[in-house]
């Protein structure tokens, strides 16, 4: 158990970084397939489904929306003895600022899941999703410094600006690699690492390949302990490390749960999380069976609280897991005995 303990100190330690540049949730862990590929089918049932939304910024005249849906399933060909193959469809768009910034992925994932023990303790799985995404923007909702004469701003003066298109697309490659070591069947670990923008592909609305999308680098680390010897309460320690061109971001933070009835896996969860230099995230989680749900709420803490009030994000997530029945089998004849 102090080896548990010391794991969650090392994830609360945090250093002050600067912020990324793709689409992001302070819930991270309630988007897995946004978070590494190589966590597709890394679940315990059959289908997960899941979809999250983020909405920022309330104080500022336009706030931003985030929206995410997946699903994945997990698989066992014939031909693995017991490794698996997992397979999932991403879908997020997201719209920005006064111009109406929009971005629209839609990725399809696939990972490998081996064990590396015999008894499934020890996991690695590799993943990679390939997508499209596509942005746009609304040029007649702008506004250009040659608009302004002096005196007044008359919109119907020429911009001074030449944009090919209000439109751009590109293909995107990611790829992914994670590892998940149970020590018992509450204690588990679990770090992925990601790869993804591989092919840096270009984002222009005029006609050049100068602005080229950064490769990013994500850090996912991740600790699950019970706390008493009832198992009543588990300790989730969590930090994610994105790094993005000159950009970085790191969100650790801690949940605590309390099973109200570890039957039916019925659970209510409290944590608090820190984006640095930038929010403070309150989240509340509740599980029963295989459907985990999550709220969050960013409050502000940057330079930028002048114009936010201190009023960040609030995010909302859903995952529900489907398990099959499988009946049992015996494996071998049972005969009477005949006297």
């Amino acid at each position: 158990m102090r080896f548990g303990y010391f794991i969650i100190v090392l994830l609360v330690c945090s250093f002050p970084v600067l912020k990324g540049q793709d689409i992001h949730f302070s819930q991270y862990n309630g988007s897995h397939l946004n978070l590494n590929p190589a966590l597709t089918g890394m679940f315990n049932g059959d289908y997960r489904f899941n979809a999250i939304y983020r909405t920022q910024w309330q104080a500022v005249p336009v706030p931003y929306k985030t929206v995410g849906i997946a699903a994945d399933a997990r698989f066992r060909p014939k031909q693995l003895k017991s490794d698996c193959i997992g397979v999932g469809l991403q879908f997020n768009n997201d719209q920005a600022g006064d111009a109406y910034y929009t971005t629209n992925q839609i990725y399809l994932s696939g990972s490998y899941i081996h064990k590396l023990k015999k008894d499934s303790a020890l996991l690695v799985s590799f993943g990679i999703n390939s997508g499209y995404s596509t942005t746009r923007f609304a040029y007649n909702r702008m506004s250009f410094d040659n608009q302004f004469d002096g005196y007044n701003y008359n919109n119907g003066s020429p911009t001074g600006e030449n944009f090919k298109s209000e439109k751009s697309g590109f293909t995107d490659f990611n790829i992914g690699i994670g590892f998940q070591y149970s020590f018992s069947q509450f204690t588990r670990l679990t770090y992925a690492f990601s790869f993804n923008h591989l092919t840096n592909p270009t984002i222009t609305y005029q006609a050049n390949t100068i602005s080229k999308l950064d490769s990013k680098l994500g850090n996912y680390l991740a600790f699950e302990t019970p706390v008493t010897d009832n198992n009543k309460f588990i300790l989730l320690g969590e930090v994610l490390y994105s790094n993005q061109g000159k950009y970085n971001e790191i969100i650790p933070g801690a949940n605590i749960k309390y099973m109200v009835n570890t039957e039916n896996n019925t659970g209510v969860s409290l944590g608090v999380y820190w984006r640095t230099r930038d929010a403070v995230v309150a989240r509340l989680g509740y599980t029963y069976k295989t459907t985990t749900a999550g709220m969050s709420y960013d409050m502000n803490t940057s330079k930028f609280i002048a114009a936010t009030n201190r009023r960040g994000a609030f995010e909302i997530f859903v995952t529900h897991i489907i398990q099959r029945y499988r009946p049992f089998i015996a494996k071998k004849r049972v005969c009477p005995v005949f006297m």
